[in-house]
């Protein structure tokens, strides 16, 4: 057979029918992007050793749209997204599994991009994709490419970071500007420029650092769809506590602020993709803080309140005024497509 036209080349079905022309992609694209010395093996799944400790797993579908956006596109997403909740663990990842569900009639080279990105961000993060799974389905059935990825990570023994272990007293940590996501995301779906990139980003090593000086972290928790707010409310009803933040100190970039008032969103709810929320003792919050200040992905992290007594889980923000409103689950849809 000719080899795959990487260029003008499109996903057919036969793609995805199991034979010489699966074959084919995988073989020209995906392994040669993804290589290393457990796809090499080409068997349906992968074998390796891994060091003692508890074992974290999660897995993530990724259905954004567009699928490329300023700093980003769903390949890179799906590896950022997958690698981060395993950190909210405390966990370093090990490997990542990555399903494509691919649309008859989709750019070999679109998939070309998705699949370095990909491979570059798993580099970067130094862990290996090590098996995988194609599937092609009828032209209208996928809205151009579906990515799931699994990853697998070790905690080290003794790491016990859990959105059921907020207490009262606790401070509250967001690493970084909210929004940034989200906003990136709209402005392409909606056609206006507003300088805003996507934050994606793999956060295993700020967490290495912040476990590595404060192990007794409560809570870490990503703050992807629903945002900041729907985080807040997660880990409050997790853990049976209350919530009360400032809204001074909640960082929001300036451009992010303008497009949420004029699209009519609030910036608590609007998604992340390089973000993480801390909860730690009171007297581990300086701490903590300055060194994730002292990470580039960290460097804008802020101490946004503290956890209280509260049987009704309730989430609250003080305004710039000085008086308190809730701040509720996010209810609908405010950013459909964001991860």
């Amino acid at each position: 057979m000719k080899p795959i036209d990487l260029h003008n080349g499109r996903i057919d079905m036969r793609h995805g029918s199991g034979g010489r022309a699966m074959f084919q992609l995988v073989e020209e694209l995906f392994l040669k992007a993804f290589d290393n010395e457990w796809l090499r093996q080409k068997n349906d799944q992968a074998s390796f050793r891994v060091k003692e400790g508890k074992m974290v797993m999660t897995t993530d579908a990724h259905v954004v749209s567009p699928l490329f956006f300023p700093g980003g596109n769903i390949g890179s997403l799906a590896v950022h997204g997958t690698i981060n909740d395993v950190a909210m663990s405390g966990g370093m990842p090990l490997h990542l599994s990555a399903s494509f569900i691919i649309e008859e009639g989709f750019p070999i080279s679109d998939l070309v991009v998705v699949t370095n990105s990909m491979a570059a961000a798993a580099r970067d993060a130094g862990i290996a994709i090590v098996t995988g799974d194609t599937k092609v389905v009828e032209r209208g059935k996928a809205d151009g490419l579906f990515i799931t990825t699994t990853g697998l990570g070790m905690v080290p023994e003794g790491g016990d970071i859990s959105g059921n272990a907020a207490k009262p007293g606790d401070k509250i940590i967001v690493s970084g500007t909210i929004g940034d996501h989200g906003i990136a995301i709209m402005s392409m779906r909606e056609n206006f420029d507003t300088g805003i990139i996507s934050d994606t980003a793999a956060l295993h090593g700020l967490v290495e650092k912040m476990v590595e000086v404060v192990p007794n972290i409560h809570s870490l928790r990503d703050p992807t769809r629903g945002g900041l707010a729907t985080t807040l409310n997660e880990i409050a009803s997790q853990s049976g506590v209350g919530m009360k933040i400032s809204e001074r100190s909640i960082p929001v970039k300036a451009g992010v602020a303008a497009a949420c008032e004029l699209l009519g969103l609030d910036p608590l709810y609007v998604a992340n993709e390089g973000k993480l929320v801390a909860i730690c003792s009171e007297p581990d919050a300086d701490i903590l803080l300055a060194v994730m200040k002292s990470h580039p992905l960290g460097k804008d992290a802020a101490i946004l309140g503290e956890v209280v007594e509260d049987s009704h889980a309730f989430v609250q923000l003080e305004t710039a005024f000085g008086g308190f409103r809730m701040v509720d689950w996010l209810a609908g849809e405010a950013l459909p497509r964001i991860c």
